[in-house]
C-alpha cells in the first residue's frame, strides 16, 4: 500500500547498467515515489544540481569516480551532505562494506535485489531523515527558547545589580547632594558642567580631595540626556588591582578561584547611563591599557568569557592629581590621558571660594539637625567667625564633618563650637602653598605635638625616596598608605618640597 507521505518523496538511483536502473526505477515508482535515474557518479551530481533527492540509492562499481568517490564528494558538499545514500553492490566482502560507512554511506544492499527489502531500507532510512530533521528544528527551537532565556537571565542580573548597586549609594547618601555656592568662581565651574551636559563628551573633573568631584560628577549626569539611566560608580583607589577586570568587566562563573557565580561588571551596569571613575589616578598602569580599549570601542569581554559585550557608556573621570606630572614620570598613559581630558573642568577648593561658605553652614545644619533629630535655629556668632577665618584644608568633607559633630554635641537651639575644633589661621594668611614651614627637630621643640611627628615621618620617607611619591619605592608605599591620601596629609601639614 503506498502512503500520501511517500507520493512526495524522491528517490535517486545511480547505476552504469540500463537493466539494473528499470528494474528498481519500476518497483519504486510502483510504491509511490518519484523516481530521477543517473548512470555515472558525474551524471549523479548534475542531477542533484536540478533536483534535490531525499535519498540515494548508489552503484559501487562504476567507472570513474565510482560509487565510494562518488559518495565523498557529496557528503563533503554541505548542500548535499545531509542526503541519505544506500549503497547497491554485488560485493558481500567486509571491507567493502566498513569503507562504504567510512566515506557517509548509511546502510547496504547486496545485489541480486529483493524487491520487499529494498522499500523496507528505503522507507527505514527515508523515517529516520524525517526524525532527524524533526529533531533539528526541536534543538534549534530549544537553542532560541534557551537563548531567550539567557537574555531574561542576564537582564535579570543586571536589573538585581543596578538595583543592588543603586540601593547601596542610597543607604549611604551622597555627601552635600546639590551643589551649593554664589561665588563667581564656582559658578563659572557650574557653567562648565552645564555646556559638558550638553554632549555625550568624556569629562575629566581635577580638584583637592574633599571639594566635591562625585556631587559634581552626579549634578552633570543628571542635568545630561542620560538622566533617566544609572550613575555607576568606580573608586580606582579602593579595588585590589587583582580585581580590577573583574569590577570593570565582570566575570563568568569559575572564571577564578572564588567567582562561585557570574558577576556583571561596572561598565555592563552603566550601559545607556554613566561611569563615574573617581580618583582615576590610581589605576594601575596594565589596567589603563584595558580601559584605553574599552572607552575607545565602547566593548569589552567578561573575565573568562568569550563573548563581546557593546555598551554605550558616557565616562566621567575624577582625580586630585596631577595627571600630566604622572604622564611624564611614566605612571600614567599618555594616550589614555588625552582620551579622558576631553572636557577637563576644575573644581575650586573651598578657600578659594569663601563667599560659599555661610551657605554651606546654613545647608548642614538644617540636614544634619533633621538627621539626629536635634532643635537647632543658628550658629552662635562667635563659631560662625572661627569657621569663616578657619583655612579648610579638607574642604567641604571636613566641613561637613566639622558641622555634623557641632550638631551632635549641641545642647541648645544656637550651635558653638567647642574647643575640639583645632582652630587655624585665617585663609588669607595660611602661608602660601610654595612656602615650607621648618621643619621640627626634638631640639627646638622639645615634646613634639603628634602633627610635627607626623610631618617629621613624612619628610624622612620623602627624603629617603628623593621625594617620589607613588609607584615602586615612592614614599606612599614605603609609608603604607594611598598616594592620595599622603598627598592630602602632605598639603594639610603644609609639607612642599624646598627648591
Amino acid at each position: 500500500m503506498t502512503s500520501t507521505a511517500d507520493c512526495h518523496r524522491t528517490i535517486l538511483v545511480v547505476d552504469d547498467t540500463p537493466t539494473n536502473l528499470s528494474v528498481v526505477s519500476a518497483f519504486l515508482e510502483e510504491a509511490g515515489f518519484k523516481v530521477l535515474v543517473a548512470e555515472s557518479g558525474d551524471d549523479a551530481r548534475e542531477v542533484i544540481r536540478q533536483m534535490h533527492p531525499d535519498l540515494i540509492l548508489l552503484d559501487v562499481l562504476m567507472p570513474a569516480p565510482n560509487g565510494f568517490e562518488t559518495c565523498r564528494e557529496l557528503k563533503s558538499d554541505h548542500e548535499t551532505q545531509d542526503i541519505p545514500i544506500i549503497f547497491m553492490t554485488a560485493l558481500s566482502d567486509t571491507v567493502e562494506k566498513v569503507k562504504g560507512f567510512e566515506v557517509g554511506g548509511v546502510d547496504y544492499i547486496t545485489k541480486p535485489f529483493h524487491q520487499e527489502e529494498v522499500l523496507a531500507r528505503v522507507k527505514t532510512h527515508l523515517a529516520l531523515r524525517e526524525l532527524r530533521r524533526e529533531l533539528e528544528v526541536q534543538q534549534a527551537g530549544l537553542q532560541e527558547q534557551n537563548r531567550l532565556l539567557q537574555a531574561e537571565i542576564d537582564a535579570h542580573t543586571r536589573t538585581k545589580s543596578t538595583v543592588q548597586y543603586l540601593k547601596g549609594e542610597l543607604e549611604s547618601e551622597q555627601v552635600g547632594r546639590g551643589m551649593i555656592g554664589r561665588s563667581p568662581i564656582f559658578r563659572e565651574t557650574l557653567e562648565q558642567v552645564a555646556q559638558a551636559a550638553e554632549t555625550d563628551c568624556t569629562v575629566l573633573i581635577i580638584g583637592e580631595t574633599g571639594t566635591g568631584k562625585e556631587v559634581l560628577a552626579r549634578t552633570l549626569h543628571e542635568q545630561s540626556l542620560r538622566a533617566a539611566m544609572p550613575m555607576i560608580k568606580v573608586n580606582c583607589a579602593a579595588i585590589p588591582k587583582d580585581l580590577f577586570e573583574s569590577e570593570f568587566f565582570g566575570h563568568e562563573k569559575g572564571a577564578f578561584t572564588g567567582a562561585v557565580a557570574k558577576r556583571v561588571g561596572r561598565f555592563e551596569l552603566a550601559d545607556g547611563g554613566t561611569l563615574f571613575l573617581d580618583e582615576i589616578g590610581e589605576l594601575p598602569l596594565d589596567i589603563q591599557g584595558k580601559l584605553l580599549r574599552v572607552l575607545q570601542e565602547q566593548e569589552f569581554e567578561r573575565v573568562g568569557g568569550q563573548i563581546t559585550q557593546k555598551v554605550d557608556v558616557r565616562i566621567i573621570a575624577a582625580t586630585n592629581c596631577d595627571l600630566q606630572e604622572d604622564v611624564t614620570l611614566k605612571r600614567f598613559r599618555e594616550d589614555l590621558y588625552y582620551r579622558l581630558n576631553v572636557f577637563p573642568v576644575r573644581i575650586p577648593s573651598l578657600r578659594e571660594r569663601q563667599d560659599d561658605l555661610p551657605l554651606l553652614i546654613e545647608y548642614f545644619l538644617k540636614k544634619f539637625s533633621e538627621r539626629h533629630r536635634k532643635n537647632v535655629d543658628a550658629m552662635h556668632e562667635e563659631s560662625m567667625s572661627d569657621l569663616l577665618n578657619y583655612g579648610w584644608p579638607g574642604n567641604i568633607r571636613e566641613l561637613e564633618n566639622v558641622i555634623e559633630r557641632a550638631v551632635i554635641v549641641s545642647k541648645g537651639p544656637i550651635i558653638q563650637i567647642g574647643k575640639w575644633f583645632d582652630k587655624q589661621p585665617t585663609s588669607s594668611s595660611v602661608a602660601p602653598v610654595d612656602a615650607t614651614p621648618p621643619r621640627p627637630t626634638p631640639e627646638t621643640t622639645g615634646f613634639m605635638s603628634l602633627e610635627d611627628v607626623e610631618r617629621l615621618h613624612i619628610l624622612r620617607a620623602l627624603d629617603s625616596t628623593k621625594w617620589r611619591i607613588s609607584g615602586e619605592k615612592g614614599a606612599a608605599q614605603l609609608l603604607g598608605v594611598n598616594r592620595s591620601t599622603l598627598r592630602g596629609r602632605m598639603e594639610k601639614l603644609g609639607i612642599v618640597r624646598e627648591e
